[in-house]
């Protein structure tokens, strides 16, 4: 298999900036007669970048934008605003031939292997289908191909033979990951591949994702709301907020010294039995026009003037970003 592109290179694999994913309001006619906004922001100006060889995590509660984003990569949801660049070319529009050509290169693990391969189709015809379609392979190859697969995501080649209903959740799952490698891609989204695993095989499955991306140099965007799995897997991790980007910073750094209040609470949750973030006050309520930091109402830092704007992200160490205009007023746990 071709390896991926290597750390040498400076030019990030994803860069995305100022990014908006708009949704509609599904609204009452009592609602629309009293006005207010139609549409909500799942994703809310946000900027990073995925570096060559690595693993970003995206972290943050259910309904933070964590799936929109990994979806918005991947040209999956259109984006209203911001831009998109794999590689320095924006996809952010693309649409048509230009983004058929760029669908090989950005492949996604979905959180439930079962729904996500077709009960139908043999593990030969989910492998077989990319390469075929996509033109990587000629019928005579396509064999040799998805033999060479099975072995890497640590399956016996007879399981090409098999359909979804006589696998196990993991063996599921290592076809999946086999799916999304087997166009040499060069960025794959992985959507909380582990949740839906039993304790006993997410470790397994978790390793088979280490000594890929160690083995083939393939950057990959890891989302979890499970800290634990962002430690042991990610080079760096964002925190996202309601569809904002409140931290992002080295793992080392999130883990060692969070300057984001919320970043904070979801590392107490580590010593809570993995439970929500404790946290007072109401969570943010994106139908609202509130144009000041999200966080406002559960935040135990939080003075009048956050309500002025969502702050920007502020440098605070060597490639260490956080939104929070008193972050230097909360003190790191120890």
């Amino acid at each position: 298999m071709m390896r991926a592109t290597p750390m040498s290179e400076t030019q990030p694999v994803m860069a995305v900036d100022e990014l908006v994913i708009r949704f509609a309001l599904r609204r009452g006619l009592a609602a629309m007669l009293r006005g207010g906004p139609s549409h909500f922001n799942a994703v809310d100006r946000v900027g990073f970048e995925v570096r060559p060889g690595e693993v970003l995590g995206l972290v943050g509660e259910s309904g933070s934008g964590k799936t929109t984003i990994g979806k918005a990569l991947l040209r999956l949801y259109e984006p209203k605003e911001g831009t998109v660049r794999y590689r320095g070319s924006d996809i952010t529009h693309l649409g048509g031939k230009a983004l058929r050509d760029i669908r090989p290169h950005l492949q996604m693990v979905f959180q439930d292997p079962l729904s996500s391969l077709n009960p139908r189709h043999s593990v030969r015809t989910a492998l077989a289908t990319p390469l075929l379609v996509h033109g990587r392979a000629t019928p005579g190859q396509v064999d040799g191909r998805i033999d060479a697969i099975l072995r890497q995501v640590g399956l016996p080649v007879a399981f090409k033979h098999r359909f979804p209903h006589e696998m196990s959740g993991g063996q599921l799952q290592r076809v999946a990951i086999g799916r999304a490698l087997i166009l040499d891609p060069g960025l794959i989204v992985a959507d909380e591949p582990v949740s839906k695993l039993d304790v006993s095989v997410r470790a397994k499955i978790l390793n088979l994702f280490r000594d890929i991306q160690a083995s083939l140099g393939i950057a990959l965007v890891f989302i979890t709301h499970d800290l634990r799995v962002a430690r042991y897997l990610c080079d760096r991790i964002a925190v996202m907020y309601f569809g904002k980007l409140v931290e992002i910073a080295p793992t080392r750094a999130i883990f060692a010294r969070p300057h984001h209040p919320y970043t904070r609470a979801l590392l107490g949750t580590l010593q809570d039995e993995g439970n929500g973030p404790a946290l007072a006050g109401e969570a943010f309520n994106p139908t609202t026009d509130q144009q000041g930091c999200r966080f406002y109402s559960r935040c135990p830092m939080r003075k009048a003037s956050c309500l002025d704007a969502h702050p920007p992200m502020e440098s605070v160490g060597k490639d260490h970003l956080v939104a929070c205009y008193e972050w230097r007023s909360g003190s790191a746990p120890t």
